[in-house]
């Protein structure tokens, strides 16, 4: 019974910190996530993320992932797929660069290096996502882009942490590196019958149902499904999730399933993600790597700002846009966090360093959505001056 007043308390100080959030001018992300620092171990101490927060967590970036296909724009998703394709290799190759080269100067071994590049060439567009939708952003070029570079940053990301473990011989568990990309290359080919031919037919037989909500529940197992698939192939849940959404919104459920799986997520389990994205937070040993710390958090802030917006410029985009696009990119969130923890499973990084490791990831997923809603900001802007001119 003690979680349930931990839940009930988590969800009085979201929904009124990201009213205030938002009547102050600040993506109410960020006070949700604010309220997971202040909870948890870096001030109060009263709530750890334990299995039942992490659960509810996890829940949580599916739903919104889940909700982000639903209301994604398909034409725009298919027109704007080459450009989301050169923003992610881009957007991967600068952190692992830059990033790898700049754990040099704090005398990492190389492979340790090279597994903090990966680490950041993540990309968690969960949080990004719920700025867009606030800002109503999410079915535009730029939205598209960063939902489309951030699904390729997730399957190449993978791809290069299971080259790592292959070449470490960890045994926890990884299967060989060939193994591991047809099983990806199979479970997209599923994601295409699903679209095409399942879900469709799954949404007709859940009409014939004599049960309440049946289309909601048919499609809630249709994203619990494809989440859970897309895990047992080494991919996101979160990338299985945005495809079933796709693959729902293709049908004519469409609006009712959009609008019944918003209360559900937005009213627990999406706040809980991102309040469990700020019980991360952990202060204990940040003077003693400071330095680090802060160089980290601005290469990991500039390596995707740039490095994406390169991206975006050789696709033909505007000066503001490849700023949105950028900024959109620059969440890291649970992909780096799930992607660290395998990592220092595996011994690819030494625990004194996994520390500071994740408290670089914490600040710059803080501190992308204040970015974000900058660009957004001076896109909006840039837009109302050509059309007065």
């Amino acid at each position: 019974m003690e979680f349930i007043g931990t839940l009930c308390l988590i969800l009085f100080l979201t929904l009124f910190v990201g009213h205030f959030s938002q009547r102050m001018g600040v993506p109410g992300v960020i006070g949700q996530l604010l309220v997971g620092v202040v909870l948890g171990p870096a001030i109060l101490n009263w709530i750890h993320l334990n299995t039942l927060v992490q659960t509810f967590a996890d829940l949580g970036v599916i739903i919104l992932m889940f909700i982000a296909g639903l209301e994604s724009n398909i034409a725009l998703l298919k027109k704007y797929l080459r450009p989301a394709l050169v923003v992610a290799v881009i957007g991967v190759i600068f952190p692992v660069v830059i990033m790898g080269g700049a754990g040099l100067l704090f005398h990492f071994s190389r492979l340790e290096c090279f597994f903090i590049g990966v680490v950041f060439s993540a990309t968690s567009v969960s949080i990004s996502v719920e700025v867009l939708k606030e800002f109503r952003v999410l079915n535009t070029k730029e939205g598209a882009t960063i939902l489309g570079a951030a699904v390729a940053d997730d399957i190449i990301g993978v791809i290069l942490l299971s080259i790592m473990v292959s070449m470490m011989g960890d045994s926890a568990g990884n299967e060989n590196l060939g193994l591991v990309i047809f099983k990806q290359l199979l479970y997209f080919v599923g994601v295409y019958l699903v679209i095409k031919w399942i879900a469709p037919y799954l949404m007709r037989t859940a009409d014939k149902l004599f049960m309440t909500s049946s289309r909601t529940i048919m499609s809630m197992i249709i994203c619990l499904g494809m989440a859970w698939l897309a895990e047992m192939v080494g991919l996101s849940g979160a990338v299985g999730a945005f495809f079933a959404g796709i693959a729902v919104a293709m049908t004519p459920a469409h609006d009712e399933i959009d609008q019944s799986i918003e209360p559900i997520g937005y009213a627990v389990f999406i706040p809980m993600f991102f309040v469990s994205v700020g019980l991360n937070m952990d202060f204990s040993h940040l003077f003693q790597s400071l330095g680090f710390v802060v160089l980290m958090t601005i290469l990991g802030i500039a390596t995707k700002l740039v490095g994406c917006g390169i991206g975006g410029k050789l696709s033909g985009f505007n000066l503001a846009s490849n700023y949105v696009i950028g900024a959109g990119m620059i969440s890291r969130g649970e992909m780096a966090l799930i992607t660290a923890q395998i990592g220092f499973s595996a011994h690819l990084i030494d625990p004194t360093h996994y520390s500071d490791v994740i408290l670089v990831i914490i600040l710059v997923t803080m501190i992308a959505p204040f970015i974000l809603k900058n660009a957004i900001s001076h896109q909006r802007k840039v837009q109302a001056e050509v059309q007065t001119k």
